[in-house]
């Protein structure tokens, strides 16, 4: 009959219209991101480990199918722009950094300028910051330092959060929400924390971030969680890749809904560096950036791995 011929040349039809909806989808999403993580000096430098990045964050982002490019402190602003235009986002990582005279300071400034600058014109690049990197971000944003003191160095904390009308917490399990309210998943390893009233007396900050969650160390209210409202900017000062990855404390959480948190955390962030279509000018060039390139060190110490740089 008519309708049997007609048939075939339907699914020709709706298969070539398939294929180009999966070559649109594919067009405007980088299922190949590449993250930098930046660097920093480390306290005692000898000729071949000057600066570090704790294995941990690496894995982090490994995990939720993502690539990592170390971002070495001290180069020249040409070599972060040629990186910047390469990357697909950037991770500023926890620390013991100076927020205003390190390498690390001063490489967290570039890529934040640029980062800002892009996402104004619709390229769209998202930047982390984890503990020290949040507290840069906040430095970054006010332009004046409001860090106080909190009793924050090792514990581990539920979050206070009104997280479900956020961008980073609204595709999360309702169970994994309720987990997060009510047991103690977020790692806390900080001795400076921006206080809630501090945040909300500064305009700057109120104006740019969005308060996801806060949380308290018995005595002082602090942000433990935010993202930008008009730019894919997101900070933690809870390290959320420690669940998973680190094993040097008893308080670091390793309950399933603790791993989970993790991995949420990670595939939220990836996603969004899958928005940003930078790439490196030749597979050679990205090879040779990729940390592959280096070893990690078994150390005993603060971290299970690190990765070192001359």
């Amino acid at each position: 009959s008519a309708a049997m011929r007609l048939l075939p040349l339907l699914c020709v039809v709706v298969a070539a219209c398939a294929s180009s909806a999966a070559v649109i989808k594919r067009a405007d999403r980088n299922d190949r991101p590449v993250i930098g993580i930046l660097a920093q000096e480390v306290f005692k430098p000898t000729s071949k480990r000057s600066s570090y990045i704790a294995a941990s964050y690496i894995k982090y982002l490994e995990s939720a199918g993502a690539r990592v490019v170390p971002v070495m402190v001290n180069r020249s602003e040409e070599e972060y722009q040629q990186l910047f235009n390469s990357i697909n986002g950037i991770l500023f990582p926890g620390g013991g950094a100076s927020l205003t005279t390190s390498g690390y300071a001063r490489a967290a400034e570039i890529f934040y300028k640029l980062a800002l600058e892009a996402n104004s014109r619709g390229d769209y690049f998202p930047v982390w910051g984890t503990c020290l990197g949040m507290e840069k971000l906040m430095l970054m944003t006010s332009g004046k330092n409001l860090l106080s003191q909190t009793n924050t160095t090792a514990l581990s904390l539920s979050l206070h959060t009104d997280g479900m009308s956020s961008r980073l917490f609204q595709d999360f399990p309702a169970d994994l929400m309720t987990s997060l309210a009510t047991e103690p998943l977020t790692e806390n390893s900080h001795k400076w924390s921006i206080l809630v009233q501090s945040f909300n007396k500064t305009e700057e900050l109120t104006k740019f971030y969005k308060v996801l969650s806060v949380n308290t160390d018995g005595s002082n209210e602090f942000i433990s969680t935010v993202e930008a409202y008009d730019y894919p900017v997101y900070a933690t000062q809870w390290h959320p890749e420690k669940n998973a990855f680190e094993w040097r404390q008893p308080h670091y959480p390793h309950s399933p809904a603790a791993i989970k948190t993790t991995f949420y955390m990670a595939n939220f962030f990836i996603n969004e560096a899958k928005k940003n279509l930078h790439s490196f000018t030749s597979e050679e060039e990205e090879r040779k950036a990729l940390i592959y390139n280096y070893d990690s060190s078994y150390t005993g110490g603060s971290f299970e791995q690190v990765y070192y740089f001359a």
